[in-house]
Order: C-alpha cells, then structure tokens, then sequence
C-alpha cells in the first residue's frame, strides 16, 4: 500500500531528502555513519530496559524472542535488523518506497525475515494493528504533525507492551551541536539533515506518551565524542536522548 502524499504526519521535504539518500544506508563511512555506531549503543539499551521491566525472554543470544515489533522510519533496515537478529518479528514501514526496497534487499542478503511495507503509523492504527514493541528512534524530529503521529504511535502500542523514542531536544546547545556542528562544520551529516523547528524537547515527547496512555519508564541522554566518535549515555537530556514508556498490563476479572 502506497501512504497517501497528504497524510497529517508526512513532511514531503523530509520524505525528499531521505529518497536522495536511500542507496547510502548499509555504507558504513556514507553519511548514515553515525547511525551505525548509534546503534551499537541503543541497542544495548534497548535490551538493558527490557530486562529491568520483565519483558525480554530467558533467551541471552535471542532477548527479544516471542515480541512482535514495529519499526517506524525503518529507512534501510539497519535497526529492524538488529531487533530480528535478537528474535523479535519485525515490522518495518517507511513512506519512502525506496527505502523500503533497500530494506528488503539487505534483509534477503542477510536471511532475515522482516516484513517491510510502505505506509504510515496513521494507516496502521486505523486498521487497528498493534505491538509488543514499537520504535520511533531518529524518526519524531522529520514527521510534519507530531501530535498526530505519537497519537497514531500510541495506539498501536497493545496493553503491557512499550514504546522506545530516541530523538533530538530543541534548544540552543541542541543546534549548535547537532545542526550547526555536525552538519556544517564537521560534516559529519548532509546539510539540511535536521531542521531546528522540529526538534522536540523531552517533556513534550513524554507528554504526548501520556496523552497516549504510556508512562515514561526511562530516559538517558546521549553524547558523542567528536575526536573518536565513539557514542555513549550521559544523564544529561540536553541533545541527543532516548525515552522508554509503556502501557498498563489488563487487569484480570475479579
């Protein structure tokens, strides 16, 4: 199914820079670099939080076994594959077509069974979808309508299930760093990757988890070291940060 062009939460500028770089995913010194080293480390955190709130398996190599989940933004695939090589059935959606088929093909390279479609959180929530797991990492700070989205978002969470979103913080420190530094002076991403207006502050990503029935488990802030650009968490939530929420358990019949 193909996302309709005038859905709330998509941003034809976004979805336009993202279809010009669709080829670059899977190239570790292209400009999703960062993604991959950043991705070693949420992932740790990811299952770290799992753990801690009870919902991984015993399984050590495969944590996430028995989860349906659902990455949205999956762009190439580069977390919906690691959240499948930890046992999890994926899902990944994008609403640029080429991502998705770069996303398939690296996942048939790669003998992975992920299910990749293009559509919008919009469309699965309308059709009343819902997960163990859903992903919005790197993916709040390019959608056009962010209630909406998270709105979406939240209803595809199922009871007892979570939500994991890593995104940028919107302040002065938060553009100088990720927008001013690495895109032009280090360039370290394309020009033009990250628009300062939609950036969003943590209490309003927490907020919204609320407005959608989530509450916010944990959070950590992440940072980078500009000289060996190794990735790694930092209490402080004033750029870049990840935040887990989760839904109530049903309560069972008295």
């Amino acid at each position: 199914m193909s996302p309709p062009l005038d859905a709330a939460t998509v941003d034809l500028r976004e979805a336009d820079n993202f279809d010009k770089l669709s080829g670059s995913w899977w190239d570790p010194s292209g400009p999703f670099w960062p993604l991959h080293r950043l991705n070693v480390l949420r992932m740790q955190w990811i299952v770290a939080q799992l753990r801690e709130t009870g919902m991984a398996a015993d399984d050590r190599q495969k944590p996430l076994s028995g989860l349906r989940v659902l990455d949205l933004g999956c762009g190439g695939g580069i977390l919906s594959e690691s959240l499948a090589g930890l046992g999890a059935m994926v899902h990944g959606v994008d609403v640029v077509a080429r991502n998705i088929e770069c996303a398939k093909a690296h996942a048939a390279e790669s003998r992975l069974a992920i299910r990749y479609t293009l559509e919008t959180a919009e469309i699965l929530a309308a059709e009343g979808h819902s997960y163990d797991l859903v992903f919005n990492m790197e993916v709040v700070e390019h959608v056009a309508d962010f209630p909406v989205f998270m709105d979406a978002s939240s209803r595809l969470v199922k009871p007892g299930g979570g939500m994991f979103v890593s995104t940028i913080n919107r302040n002065f420190k938060s553009w100088l760093t990720a927008i001013v530094g690495a895109e032009y002076i280090l360039r370290w991403l394309p020009k033009g990757t990250h628009r300062y207006s939609l950036l969003r502050k943590p209490d309003e990503v927490e907020a919204l988890l609320s407005d959608g029935g989530l509450e916010t488990v944990s959070t950590t802030g992440v940072r980078v070291n500009p000289m060996t650009r190794l990735f790694s968490l930092t209490p402080r939530l004033d750029v870049n940060y990840m935040m887990f929420g989760r839904k109530p358990a049903p309560q069972p019949p008295r």
